[in-house]
């Protein structure tokens, strides 16, 4: 069998156009990538779009890449995974992520208390789930524990995306995957001890998780349009997704860019800013510029530590850009057809 580095594909929630993330699905098999993750967040359903991947797909992995533990409880996330697992022939990664207050709260009408503690929960009761076991009640009642009625074909692996140190303890003791996203390149060694950390609280033995982050991409052979684009990339998951990316860059040293970047960018709405004294975080957080500097880009996190790099691939650019952009960035040998799906995972 033909080996690579395997590199994987991410969709945004801000891709709203399913016909469009049905074909980069189709044309991420054909180019060898080894997996496709869909996130969601207040549009398409993950589950319902993933569906329609896995019956235009047949080689490629896919999932969640990631949902969020506030619009599903345990039960109805282990459902869904088994059910995608069936239908797409055991290709199915289950990714889960602590989401958002506006998330929780703005969406799901659920207080956004303790969010590390409910992914740890979540992820603990739906393995047990999709391992035939019955839950374990958090509330006292005398309603009997219920297992699945349909298991899966194989082992669901779960991906678990955290950037806080005990986000990542809990990753690397409960979770298969680790899928950091908007995390530093210069910072992913050392989070690595965290992860360590946490593996070692579980079982004897236990492998630390693959490690995939998620990276935004912005590739053209036009300079001023990859930049712009990057610079699109980091100052809206700055200024419009919350806090967490904030903080969580302002803790690894970079509290100086981040103010810097938010000074520039004081209102939404207008042409995105990134100072010169935040221009380290274009490369520090994207793959960005001409192919070719991508690919160096690509290099410096297998280096650091990435086992399968995830592409973020950018909303609002047509269909024909982002095939392109699949086709520059494509893995450099590919999995022959009669190989059967790919599992990157243990």
């Amino acid at each position: 069998m033909t080996t690579t580095r395997p590199l994987a594909v991410g969709i945004t929630p801000l891709e709203t156009r399913r016909d469009v993330v049905v074909r980069l699905a189709e044309r991420a098999e054909e180019l060898g990538y080894a997996a496709f993750f869909v996130a969601e967040a207040w549009g398409h359903d993950a589950s319902v779009l993933l569906a329609e991947v896995a019956t235009h797909t047949d080689r490629i992995q896919i999932g969640t890449g990631v949902i969020n533990v506030w619009g599903r409880g345990a039960g109805s996330i282990a459902m869904l995974a088994a059910s995608l697992d069936e239908l797409s022939s055991g290709r199915f990664v289950l990714g889960l992520g602590a989401g958002s207050p506006q998330l929780a709260e703005g969406l799901h009408d659920v207080a956004f208390r303790a969010p590390v503690s409910r992914l740890e929960a979540t992820t603990q009761q739906v393995r047990r789930l999709l391992d035939g076991e019955r839950i374990i009640p958090s509330e006292p009642g005398g309603s009997r524990p219920l297992r699945l009625g349909v298991l899966p074909p194989s082992r669901v692996p779960i991906n678990l995306a955290g950037l806080g140190p005990r986000a990542v303890r809990v990753a690397g003791q409960h979770a298969d995957g680790w899928y950091p996203f908007l995390l530093p390149v210069s910072s992913l060694k050392a989070a690595e001890a965290d992860l360590h950390a946490g593996a070692a609280l579980g079982e004897p033995g236990r492998p630390l998780p693959q490690i995939c982050p998620g990276i935004p991409v912005a590739v053209s052979s036009d300079p001023a349009r990859a930049r712009a684009t990057a610079v699109w990339w980091v100052a809206f998951y700055l200024t419009s997704m919350g806090p967490l990316y904030a903080n969580t860059l302002r803790r690894l040293g970079f509290g100086g860019a981040v103010d810097d970047v938010l000074a520039a960018n004081p209102t939404r709405g207008g042409t995105p800013e990134i100072p010169e004294s935040a221009e380290m975080l274009l490369d520090e957080l994207t793959l960005w510029g001409t192919a070719a500097n991508a690919r160096a880009g690509l290099d410096r996190w297998y280096d650091a530590g990435a086992d399968m790099p995830v592409v973020v691939l950018p909303p609002n650019q047509s269909a024909h850009e982002l095939e392109d952009l699949l086709e520059a960035l494509r893995p450099t040998a590919l999995v022959p057809a009669d190989s059967g799906p790919n599992r990157w995972y243990p």
